[in-house]
């Protein structure tokens, strides 16, 4: 059965800490299984998408504080940037599941943004050989005492960081849309999350890993996917809220989607996959076509809505999760 997740608030002139804590125990209350953090260290947000408030809550101080106050619901970064050196990671990501319980994924990315790197003197580093770097290092760490480590980035004698966290390794997730993302996907990772990603190239990406897993003898890592998410009375009023100049453009600008016949991302419907928009019927439709084509893990991504956060939680929990459960 699929899972359904919510983005948090926690970044632009709506972050905020009644809407973290109290949105995230209303969310575990109404059912939701998972609720997600970005990760940003010198926060630009994007042009298309999002307005110029730089507020940035920490992902991991976040997801540490909305565990204090829940008690099952999951706890996701999607994705974190590898700017931290993976041990100060690793013993942050065993002190949350020692305080909050075996609750933790942790999605990496290799992060868009050259200057973020820049400003901690990792400008120029290859960030995806830095997440596979992470992901060996907490694979390592996580579970061995007095380990030792090199590689182009890291190196270090007879460490042992403790606490472990509770529950063995916490699951590692490639968060990415591209095709090289989906195979290191298969090659390291237990899961795989795109974010805003059009449909047929989410079969695609979905295809390749489901053949590699299999060719490999593996199990396929879990398929998650975060897309903008608007649900009201009607479609019409829905559509009001998202920025469709701005989705568009950004799918535009994606060097690897597969393109609709025109070639173009030009109408909403040419944005399917990429957007859940509609009533809570047409938001139950849009599910089950994530969930029809393999998606195990759906994150509502509402950055467009977090000035009406609790009305979208309540209207996702009362009226789409009952009839997606059915």
């Amino acid at each position: 059965m699929t899972k359904y997740g919510l983005l948090l608030p926690h970044f632009g002139e709506h972050a905020d800490r009644d809407k973290l804590l109290e949105g995230a125990k209303r969310a575990e209350e109404l059912g939701f299984d998972s609720v997600w953090v970005r990760d940003h260290l010198v926060f630009e947000p994007h042009g298309e998408m999002e307005k110029p408030n730089r507020t940035f809550y920490d992902a991991l101080t976040t997801l540490t504080a909305i565990g204090a106050v829940t008690k099952n619901i999951e706890l996701g970064t999607g994705s974190l940037i590898p700017f931290r050196h993976p041990l100060t990671t690793a013993l942050m990501a065993g002190t949350i599941t020692q305080l909050v319980g075996p609750r933790l994924i942790l999605g990496f990315g290799a992060g868009t943004f050259d200057h973020e790197f820049d400003a901690v003197g990792m400008g120029g580093l290859d960030r995806v050989e830095l997440v596979r770097s992470n992901a060996e290092i907490f694979r390592r760490v996580m579970t061995e005492n007095d380990v030792t480590y090199k590689d182009d980035f890291f190196e270090f004698n007879d460490v042992t960081i403790e606490p472990k966290p509770v529950g063995g390794r916490i699951p590692f997730w490639y968060c990415g849309a591209t095709p090289r993302s989906a195979r290191l996907a298969v090659e390291f990772c237990d899961g795989w999350m795109p974010g805003r990603i059009s449909m047929a190239t989410l079969e695609k990406r979905i295809e390749t890993i489901s053949t590699m897993s299999a060719e490999q003898g593996r199990s396929r890592p879990t398929i998650a996917v975060i897309p903008p998410t608007s649900i009201e009375a009607t479609r019409e009023e829905a559509l009001t809220h998202v920025n469709i100049p701005g989705l568009l453009a950004w799918a535009n600008k994606a060097k690897f989607a597969v393109r609709p016949p025109s070639g173009q991302f030009e109408t909403v419907e040419d944005l399917e996959g990429q957007l859940i928009v509609g009533n809570p019927d047409d938001a139950v439709i849009e599910c089950k076509k994530f969930e029809a084509v393999g998606v195990e893990h759906l994150v509502f991504d509402f950055r467009f809505k977090f000035d009406r956060w609790f009305e979208q939680i309540e209207l996702l929990g009362s009226d789409v999760l009952p009839k997606l459960r059915s």
